[in-house]
């Protein structure tokens, strides 16, 4: 079935695991996709850009994945900033049971993030597929 979801344990899953959802939606997918420099000059990637082949409405995705307590909660703010510089849309994906309740509430909040099992028919919706 496309855009079926199975258990990540990085990242770098995450990430594949994004391209392949939006690839089995029929979405071009790019990972790694540099655009530009942020504010302190280092070069920004974007993780994923999904990409309808007729309309050409993007999407950038970035991942954040923590499967137990850690850092990446702790980055979650910086890169709701960030993506509002993007040149396109963007929403953080994220995985893992890392994650304490309040920062999901606080992605949720944000209205620009997804938990990875949601992520298929919120592109669906996204893209009018």
């Amino acid at each position: 079935m496309p855009g079926r979801v199975k258990a990540v344990d990085s990242g770098k899953d995450l990430q594949v695991q994004v391209a392949h959802i939006g690839r089995g939606l029929g979405l071009t997918a790019e990972q790694e996709v540099e655009v530009g420099r942020r504010v302190w000059g280092a070069r920004r990637r974007i993780d994923v850009v999904l990409k309808h082949p007729e309309t050409r409405v993007s999407l950038g995705v970035e991942c954040k994945y923590q499967g137990g307590r850690g850092s990446a909660e702790e980055k979650i703010p910086a890169t709701i900033e960030d993506i509002r510089a993007w040149p396109i849309r963007g929403i953080v994906v994220y995985a893992g049971d890392g994650f304490t309740a309040n920062m999901q509430s606080y992605l949720v909040s944000t209205g620009m993030a997804v938990e990875l099992g949601d992520l298929q028919k919120w592109l669906e919706l996204y893209f009018g597929l």
